[in-house]
């Protein structure tokens, strides 16, 4: 999905890393005891209405929690709380106001100078300069943690709107009113004091790491095959995992041809994952390969050459050091694992496993799997978690779609043109549908394809997905298709929204859903019915069979991290032998007994796990509400129901989903509906 930087600064800054880990991973003084607090509650209660405490109590004590020598002394504490904690409710609405208008500008500026700096490497315009990549890891937000906190504005808001913790949200949630919500998300702001170096080095690093997989390409024309034969053509170009993946799934249409080409791509994969590829092969067309013996030739002469010396898992590994960096100045969730479910995604990590678990672990898989054999006509192999035969298109040779695609969109101003009329088909009005594209910019991509959304009124959101000389081809428009859905609820989760703080949505999960949802409707949108009276059967298989797939490898991302706070001073290698023994552990536990073979490791081939950790979850998790909305708007108008539901903003997850479609996230609907769709087609 992203860029690029070269190795040599990568090790560099992980050597800073580790140094400002020995230097910095000691939690900060806390100069305010909890005696001195609670001495201040009592004190400050003679003057705040009873129905107030709640909230003086956890202001005060979440501020005693960082405020630090820097801050001021005792005195100077009490002093400030005295003077800054706000009793009247009007006031405290103005005020509340008055600081949304300024973080909308100040987060909304941070954000559009991030994705101007970051243009040149995001998208596919000319060769990438050192100074590109290096403004490119340049963070402008860096210093505005410290910032708030040194000019007291974190603490005026952490008084006066304090954070909650998830279990409280869960509680008081429900009956919260619009405007209480937002005071809550104002609170979670400045729930952690994590100095600006240390935001500065996670921001490189994760920069470093996008650029690495963001290059991370693989010349198919040069790949061959035991006989010495080319399967692909010299043009293709794909990068791992996305589009390596997406050509296994292409190929299920083309019988042993393409289960040759499967087969060729599979040991590509496993070269990558064990470290074995030549470092040569990456992103260069410079040699012949072979993956099944790997061996390099050129001009018709075997050539010797290096393996990737561990830089995927050093890259991964770099990673940890930076975020571990911010674990002890996050006293509310001391660790990356904790930040990311607990308070990002806002579903305890327990329950994210169990939902995994479950699903993955239900009898229905080995039927479905029966299902794709006996489609397949021959045993499964590991790629088939990605099977793609459910898909209306599974039956049409890619080639064909991509002659519709390039024919509808020669260059990236026809695929902007025609967003409006996109949208119109799914059931918005022209008005509307034009006045949310007008707030979508198009971009030619250099990874796989993202969609960034905008932080502040009057800004836009970017959606990039590959485009090829010879215009966008049907993987760039499927891409495309899904970003584009991204960029709906990007828009109207912040234009149609009553207060700023509650702009976006829940977790990641909620927009990949829409994603997804528009993603399933590219044929339609292209005019092709698929004529299927089964449609909706293999719908409701196609997402189970998602599901399975990305569910194992989120287990495997998961498990990783946990090992790796575990083993902090862990090395590359240790990390690589690893990743590999808990992919084939996930796979021999949940996937053997099902595809009947074992000590496959698949489930590491994903390049989410090296630029984005703890990212996976989102994908299942957002194919189980994709289908829950789906379901429940089927037979609705589209846009009112997205409306309805994208408005909602940034309350927690499970109290989104009862209000959308009436039932908190579940897997029920998604195997109760696979199940009849396994039934009816046999039938």
């Amino acid at each position: 999905m992203k860029n690029l930087l070269i190795m040599v600064i990568a090790l560099a800054i992980l050597t800073g890393c580790c140094n400002e880990n020995d230097k910095k991973e000691t939690a900060p003084q806390q100069i305010i005891s909890e005696q001195i607090a609670n001495e201040l509650i009592s004190e400050m209660k003679k003057n705040v209405p009873a129905n107030d405490y709640l909230r003086l109590e956890k202001g005060i004590k979440q501020s005693a929690l960082l405020w630090n020598s820097d801050d001021g002394d005792v005195e100077e504490f009490k002093a400030f709380v005295k003077s800054s904690y706000i009793v009247e409710p009007k006031i405290l609405e103005e005020t509340f106001l008055q600081l949304s208008n300024n973080f909308e500008s100040l987060l909304g500026c941070f954000n559009k100078i991030s994705i101007d700096l970051k243009l040149k490497v995001h998208v596919d315009e000319g060769e990438i300069e050192e100074i590109d990549e290096i403004f490119a890891g340049y963070d402008v937000s860096a210093h505005f943690n410290d910032d708030m906190f040194k000019n007291k504005i974190a603490f005026i808001v952490m008084l006066n709107f304090p954070a909650y913790t998830l279990a409280e949200k869960t509680q008081y949630g429900e009956n919260w009113t619009r405007l209480q919500w937002a005071y809550a998300r104002m609170g979670d702001m400045f729930a952690s004091r994590i100095p600006a170096d240390v935001n500065k080095m996670i921001s490189e690093v994760y920069a470093n790491s996008d650029n690495y997989i963001s290059n991370y390409n693989i010349f198919m024309g040069k790949l061959r095959n035991n006989d010495n034969q080319q399967l692909f053509p010299d043009n293709m170009k794909l990068i791992t995992h996305w589009g390596l993946r997406d050509e296994i799934k292409s190929n299920y249409s083309y019988g042993e041809s393409g289960l040759e080409k499967q087969e060729i791509i599979y040991q590509v994969m496993k070269r990558i994952i064990d470290q074995s590829i030549p470092e040569t092969v990456i992103n260069s067309e410079k040699y012949e390969w072979n993956p099944f013996n790997n061996t390099l030739r050129e001009n018709g002469k075997d050539v010797s050459f290096h393996p990737e010396p561990h830089t995927r898992y050093q890259t991964l590994l770099n990673g940890y050091h930076a975020v571990r960096l911010a674990d002890p100045y996050s006293p509310q969730a001391p660790t990356f694992i904790d930040r990311n479910f607990d308070s990002n995604m806002e579903i305890p990590v327990d329950d994210v496993e169990k939902l995994f678990i479950d699903f993955i672990s239900d009898p229905l898989m080995g039927e479905v799997a029966g299902e794709i054999s006996n489609r397949l006509q021959r045993p499964l192999k590991p790629w088939d978690i990605w099977y793609d035969g459910f898909k209306s298109r599974s039956s049409i040779d890619e080639n064909e779609l991509t002659k519709i695609t390039q024919r509808k969109y020669p260059a990236i101003e026809a695929f902007q043109t025609d967003l409006p009329n996109i949208l119109v088909k799914l059931g918005w009005s022209h008005d509307s549908a034009v006045n949310i594209c007008s707030k979508i910019k198009v971009d030619a991509s250099r990874g796989a394809g993202h969609a960034w959304g905008a932080e502040m009124r009057g800004d836009k959101a970017r959606l990039r997905t590959r485009f090829g000389n010879d215009g966008m081809d049907y993987k760039g428009y499927n891409i495309a298709v899904h970003e584009f859905g991204h960029n709906v609820e990007q828009t109207i989760s912040l234009y149609d929204i009553d207060y700023y703080l509650l702009h976006g949505v829940p977790n990641t999960s909620f927009t990949e859903a829409l994603a997804f949802i528009f993603q399933g409707k590219d044929l339609e949108l292209l005019g092709i019915k698929s004529g299927n009276a089964d449609q909706k059967h293999l719908e409701a298989l196609d997402n189970l069979w998602s599901c399975y797939e990305i569910m194992g490898v989120s287990l495997v991302d998961i498990n990783v991290w946990k090992w790796l706070y575990a083993n902090p001073d862990a090395t590359a290698e240790q990390l690589q032998n690893e990743v590999i023994r808990i992919a084939k552990e996930v796979w021999n536990k949940y996937y053997a007994p099902v595809f009947g073979m074992e000590n496959e490791p698949i489930l590491a081939i994903y390049s989410h796990m090296i630029d984005y950790p703890l990212y996976l979850s989102a994908y299942p998790i957002g194919h189980l509400i994709d289908f829950q909305i789906g379901s429940f708007i089927e037979r609705k108008n589209m846009a009112d129901e997205v409306y309805r539901m994208f408005t909602q903003g940034t309350i927690i997850p499970q109290l989104w989903m009862k209000h959308a479609v009436s039932s908190e996230i579940s897997i029920h609907p998604t195997l109760n509906a696979a199940r009849k769709g396994l039934q009816a087609i046999k039938q």
